[in-house]
Formats: structure tokens, sequence, C-alpha cells
């Protein structure tokens, strides 16, 4: 029997939707879309719809650290990708884990909120999302809310957030569309002086695991190699057609298609 060559490995650290249109689920497809292997490792368990979150248990950090490190000690992890901790205790078990991947990107989605409002954390995980985790990030995806929340800068620009952010990240993409703005702006900061925003048409509607999408795509990008200023375009696009060809499985938000319907055909 003849092997492919084996896809990049994006270890994906964050919590399980049981609707299916964010977390894990979503980051599993949008790296499958990228032509990578998930690895997911579960660290918070979410009552949620298409609507909102009602209620979220954070796991044992021991059931943690055992998942993933069964994962790095048999695969070659490329990148590894944040969704929801949950608790600082979480934050400090990531931080153990990345300790045994030197090198390798690591991409914090700082999920701080679920799409519908709920809270998936209480305030001081985003304190420590930023002391602990930006320093050793390749680059964060906070939209301009959870912008807000780590910069604690409540009416904050995306600007003035960034200003506030930089010295604990090297990267920062905050994302926008939270306004009502024709046009979506995104923009990408770099402690290094770089400034790149990056325009795309408004979709009608909202949606349930687009920051997900998103964050899991540059990942993805990341793991194959990809520079981070073209990753950052090629997973933003991507995450755009997703919304447009978004479906409503609920009666809440959409959810983003993130593979092709013939995909297992």
């Amino acid at each position: 029997m003849t092997t492919s060559p084996s896809r990049p490995v994006v270890l994906c650290l964050s919590g399980h939707d049981p609707s299916g249109g964010a977390g894990l689920q979503a980051d599993i497809e949008a790296l499958l879309a990228q032509g990578c292997h998930a690895a997911p490792a579960v660290t918070a368990l979410t009552v949620q719809d298409t609507v909102n979150v009602s209620d979220f248990r954070v796991l044992d950090r021991d059931w943690v650290l055992a998942q993933a490190r069964a994962v790095i000690a048999d695969l070659p992890v490329a990148a590894v990708k944040l969704g929801m901790l949950g608790s600082v205790e979480m934050v400090d078990t990531v931080v153990e884990i990345m300790q045994a991947l030197p090198g390798v990107p690591l991409v914090c989605d700082p999920v701080l909120r679920a799409g519908g409002g709920g809270a998936l954390g209480k305030d001081d995980v985003g304190y420590a999302m930023r002391e602990r985790l930006l320093p050793i990030a390749r680059i964060a995806t906070p939209n301009l809310p959870e912008a807000r929340i780590l910069a604690e800068l409540p009416e904050g620009t995306a600007d003035q957030c960034a200003e506030k952010l930089l010295p604990f990240a090297e990267y920062l993409l905050i994302t926008g569309g939270h306004g009502d703005e024709q046009e979506v702006h995104n923009r990408l900061y770099g402690r290094d002086g770089l400034r790149e925003t990056f325009t795309c048409q408004r979709l009608p509607g909202s949606y349930h695991g687009s920051g997900c999408t998103l964050a899991s795509a540059l990942s993805g990008r990341l793991a194959l190699g990809e520079e981070l200023v073209s990753a950052v375009r090629s997973a933003l696009d991507y995450t755009w057609r997703c919304l447009r060809d978004a479906e409503a499985p609920g009666r809440g938000q959409y959810v983003p298609r993130r593979l092709p319907l013939d995909f297992c055909s």
C-alpha cells in the first residue's frame, strides 16, 4: 500500500460546542479545508446552541495535559490553535503545554464571549491571557469587543487597543464587523511597526463560529509554512467565503459553511 505525504498537524485546544457551529468542530472543518490534520484536545464542555451559551464546564487540567501530551508524543505538531479556555488555570495549562513545543507557532483566539453575548469565562481570564499567552503567541485574533476586554478599554478603537496590547503580543489581528459599517475592516498590527488593513464586503446577518473559523484557518496556513501576512489574507478570504455560503440549521445565528457540499463524495 502506498501512502500520501502526511498533512501538517495542528493541535487545537478549545471547547466543545454541541451545536457544531463553533469550538472544536469548527476547528476541525476549517483545518480540513486548508489541507491540515486537526488534533483536537477538549478544554471545556459547553451548553449552547446557535442562539447563545447557557452554561459551561472547564475540564480538569490533568485531563487537558494528558490529551496534549499524547498528541505531542505521537504527532509532529506544526502549529497550535487556542479557542475557549474558560479559566485562569487553563491559561497556565496552555503555557505548560507550549513549553514542550518550542518554535511552534501559536494562534490565540481569545474566546471570552459567545456569539450571542454569553460569557465564556470570568473577567480575570482575559487578563491572564493578555499577561501569559499573548507573549508566547505568534498572533492573537480578537474581534473588537474581545480586544477591548483584553486592553481594558471599554470604548477603545482598534488602534487604541492595539497600542495597549502590542507590548504583550508580537502580532494582532483585530477583526471588525461589529458596527453598522458597509465594509468590514480587519486590521493587522505588528510590534515591528506593521500596519495593514484588509477590507471586505459586509454580509447580512450574524454568524456562530466565525472567529473559530478564522483562527483555525490561519493556524493551518502557518502550519503549511505560509508567511504571516499572506496567511492572514488567505484565512480572511476563506472565512468570508464560509460566511457568504453560511446556512441556518437552527433558530439563531448562521453557521459558516467551512467545507464544500461535495467534500465527502
